[in-house]
């Protein structure tokens, strides 16, 4: 029996269709579905159970795992990067995560977490995976510093060699369309483009970039979640892992991809970053994955325009985009 946290989120119910593929569907999914349509990521997944995050706690708290328990995939966190209640975040992405790690190792299960690549911050330190570099790192926002402070606790405390922590770059796919600005930029793209208007992206704000040449190391869900399918297969791998497919691109190519796939020519726009936003802005990153490899890991990551053409045709295209209504 499998445990994914947050999974009718985005990654979360990626992973549970993941799972369904293989073959399981003994799956406990908690999380939260509100008033939104985030209900529908889960239609057309099998699973035997859902909680809430508090529900869960309270069966931890008074049972310990369920019996038959095979592994923890904590998904479950916010992931909004401009969320700035520094209390929020710390209960929700750095104790949550370390109650639930804690308990799971506790009681032999294996465990994979969800870290972050905005713990990487402006990237002086580079992207290097290596433990070495935890004390070195300068997060952006409080988003990221709560993920880099779970993976210090994991390592100070030893955990670390006992679970996957995973540091993921710039995932797109099918079921994020509930994340509203926190969408990828394909998805916010798709419908503009390809009734024939245009794709706007952030101008740049510094003079060592050229508008939309701002890098992003671009990695598609189906990816995420095969590296993560590996991860439950091989125990052993255990530690600081980049999930990204070791490629950087521009938001142009990113751009060019969703036009090409549409059957257009680019037509792009440049608008100001929120002044919010501008100190806070990556400019570039770019997942060394060579941790990853060295691990184990075999299976190469999509090319960017492979991926794009994936999501359009497979799901952005059709009316019923969820993952859990795909042929593949």
């Amino acid at each position: 029996m499998y445990i994914v946290t947050g999974g009718a989120g985005f990654i979360g119910s990626a992973m549970v269709w993941k799972l369904n593929r293989m073959g399981v569907d003994d799956i406990w999914i908690v999380d939260t579905l509100r008033k939104g349509e985030k209900w529908k990521n889960i239609q057309g997944l099998v699973f035997n159970e859902m909680l809430t995050p508090e529900r869960f706690l309270e069966s931890l708290d008074r049972d310990g795992f369920p019996e038959g328990a095979e592994a923890l995939v904590h998904l479950g966190a916010c992931s909004s990067t401009i969320e700035t209640d520094a209390d929020y975040l710390l209960a929700n992405n750095f104790l949550y995560s370390r109650k639930l790690a804690e308990t799971a190792l506790a009681a032999g299960v294996r465990a994979i977490v969800a870290s972050s690549a905005a713990v990487y911050g402006g990237g002086e330190f580079g992207y290097d995976d290596d433990p070495k570099n935890l004390f070195r790192l300068r997060p952006l926002n409080m988003y990221g510093h709560s993920k880099l402070m779970f993976d210090r606790w994991a390592d100070r405390s030893g955990a670390s060699s006992r679970l996957a922590s995973l540091r993921f770059f710039n995932v797109y796919g099918p079921n994020e369309y509930h994340k509203k600005d926190m969408a990828s930029m394909i998805f916010r793209s798709y419908g503009r483009v390809a009734a024939g208007g245009t794709m706007t992206l952030f101008r740049s704000h510094r003079p060592d970039y050229a508008d939309g040449e701002q890098k992003r190391d671009f990695v598609y869900v189906k990816d995420v979640v095969d590296v993560m399918w590996w991860l439950l297969d091989t125990p052993g791998a255990n530690g600081i892992f980049n999930v990204g497919s070791g490629r950087e691109e521009t938001w142009n190519r990113l751009a060019e991809a969703l036009f090409a796939t549409v059957g257009r020519q680019p037509d792009i726009r440049y608008a100001d970053m929120p002044p919010n936003i501008r100190d806070k802005y990556q400019y570039q990153t770019l997942a060394e994955i060579g941790r990853l490899r060295s691990a184990g890991y075999r299976k190469a990551f999509r090319p960017l325009a492979d991926g794009v053409r994936d999501y359009v045709e497979r799901h952005l295209s059709r009316t019923n985009p969820y993952i859990g209504n795909a042929d593949a």
